[in-house]
């Protein structure tokens, strides 16, 4: 068992070397780790981020075969499914650190607020699930001063839906709640930038 802190270092300590363009050879140890992982696994970190194609955990934070528990799902918003995702983490592995990871320019966030605004399209049945799930961490900014700042409002509105799912899981789940109130639990929010793929760590991350 890692825990939380020492966990957290690692995934910065990753993600700057994914940064810098030194990241590990992690071909040359995979066959060697798969053999390992056959009967068990030890997960250091649970990673709740966004399904978007160009944001992949393993690789941003420079980590291997068994390094990462990863749930991915549109805009990272939080579900019943992801929420027993991550209790099963937690529970099964003894994984300390909970990340949610969201990202600029999220096609989730984005759509919420097309449609909150009244320029987006109907989306599907199945899509609007993800909308209406993004929808409450968003939608008291269109009573800012942020209406009148697109791309702040973009950016500020990351920013919430993230938050949002950290109270979530937080806030939404027994199992959760407890091992974060026994301090067997850190969960933390995060947004890694398209533009420099750097992870901005906030929401309690810091010491």
């Amino acid at each position: 068992m890692i825990p939380a802190r020492e966990a957290l270092q690692q995934l910065i300590d990753g993600n700057r070397r994914f940064v810098s363009g030194a990241t590990r050879p992690a071909h040359q140890r995979d066959q060697a780790r798969r053999a390992e992982l056959v009967a068990d696994q030890k997960p250091f970190a649970i990673i709740l981020g966004c399904s978007d194609s160009r944001v992949p955990a393993e690789m941003v934070f420079d980590q291997g075969l068994g390094d990462l528990f990863v749930i991915r799902v549109a805009g990272n918003v939080v579900a019943p499914s992801q929420v027993g995702s991550v209790e099963f983490a937690a529970e099964w592995f003894d994984t300390r650190l909970v990340v949610v990871l969201g990202h600029t320019c999220c096609g989730a966030v984005s759509a919420t607020l097309d449609e909150l605004t009244g320029q987006g399209t109907h989306p599907s049945r199945n899509l609007r699930s993800i909308v209406d799930r993004v929808r409450p961490a968003v939608e008291p900014l269109l009573e800012t001063e942020l209406v009148h700042n697109p791309t702040l409002l973009a950016a500020r509105a990351v920013r919430a839906n993230i938050r949002a799912s950290v109270g979530h899981l937080r806030h939404g789940s027994e199992v959760l709640e407890k091992l974060i109130l026994e301090d067997r639990l850190l969960v933390v929010g995060a947004e890694y930038s398209l533009e420099t793929g750097v992870v901005d760590f906030f929401d309690n991350a810091a010491g």
